[in-house]
């Protein structure tokens, strides 16, 4: 009883002091990780990944004509940009929300990018 007890005051004093922006990157991690997805800050260029995290921004781009929607995903570690292109819109893909992407990594201006990717909205948890 007392191993759990010390990792019970151990959780709470961290909870109680951590600022809340890292405990929130923790837990983005952890949920990455149960579900089987690669960190973005293990990804490397030309990888097939999985990755599970919260967008941080949407925005629609429209660069020589062809409008692409942009959004950047934080997984707790790193960010990867989530582009899709000829797209100006997609419901459910809105700041906040929490997604599951699938693609190939690439690198655009030293930012991981998955391009087009096949995505799965998380239920808010």
């Amino acid at each position: 009883m007392t191993g759990t007890g010390g990792g019970y005051w151990r959780r709470l004093v961290r909870r109680l002091t951590t600022d809340v922006s890292e405990l929130d990157a923790d837990d983005l991690s952890r949920k990455a990780e149960a579900v089987g997805a690669v960190r973005a800050c293990d990804c490397t260029s030309g990888q097939e990944v999985t990755v599970l995290g919260r967008l941080r921004s949407v925005e629609l781009c429209p660069r020589d004509a062809a409008a692409t929607l942009e959004a950047e995903l934080y997984d707790g570690t790193e960010g990867v940009t989530l582009v899709w292109l000829g797209r100006r819109r997609i419901a459910g893909i809105e700041p906040g929300r929490t997604i599951k992407a699938r693609g190939r990594i690439a690198v655009r201006d030293g930012r991981k990018v998955l391009y087009n990717p096949y995505y799965e909205l998380q239920n808010a948890s």
